[in-house]
């Protein structure tokens, strides 16, 4: 099995559940070149972990962080944060 095979090669963005267990879930997210996953806010802590690609994590309080394959960034709750992808790029999201 392969995370790109997952998504719809045409969506801009692309999600689907990779795992949900009693504690968390893992959703991973392809975001094409050029494109952004919009702004939007999270309830509960998360982590973003860039598997392939290049994309930039920015917030509300003026963090920016290029992300690189194996980079992360953990994600405060309830900041206003979107993604930008600098290439076809896939993404692991841990709540």
């Amino acid at each position: 099995m392969n995370i790109k095979d997952k998504h719809n090669i045409e969506k801009p963005v692309s999600t689907f559940s990779l795992f949900k267990g009693g504690e968390g879930t893992a959703t991973a997210m392809q975001i094409l070149n050029g494109q952004q996953l919009k702004e939007h806010v999270t309830k509960v802590p998360a982590l973003l972990l860039c598997i392939a690609g290049s994309v930039i994590f920015e917030n509300e309080k003026g963090t920016k962080v290029p992300l690189l394959p194996g980079d992360y960034v953990n994600i405060e709750p309830m900041v206003k944060h979107w993604v930008n992808a600098n290439d076809d790029s896939q993404l692991l999201l841990l709540k």
